[in-house]
């Protein structure tokens, strides 16, 4: 039996090596594919989040409990970006 194990390893061993190479190449593709993908999408939700504009608004408190005075459910969210309400803190009345 031990002697049929080893009569197949030495047979199957010129296909082993570039198999198991094809697969280590594969997984090193799937990792950075997947590290790329990762990357291209944080940064696209980090340029959106820097769109939304309340830091600069008069009417933004900085308050935990009431972040705007104008919509407090709202503010340093996605929904305020193109806010109608922004008024700039340089903007004097």
């Amino acid at each position: 039996m031990l002697q049929l194990l080893h009569l197949l390893i030495q047979a199957l061993q010129p296909v082993l090596a570039p198999i198991c190479c094809l697969v280590a190449w594969t997984l090193v593709f799937l990792v950075s594919w997947d590290l790329w993908t990762a990357t291209k999408s944080g940064v696209k939700t980090v340029k959106q989040l820097h769109q939304i504009p309340c830091a600069n608004c008069q009417f933004f408190t900085g308050n935990y409990y009431l972040k705007c005075t104008v919509h407090p459910s709202r503010a340093l969210g996605e929904e305020a970006i193109g806010c109608t309400d922004y008024w700039s803190k340089e903007r004097r009345v």
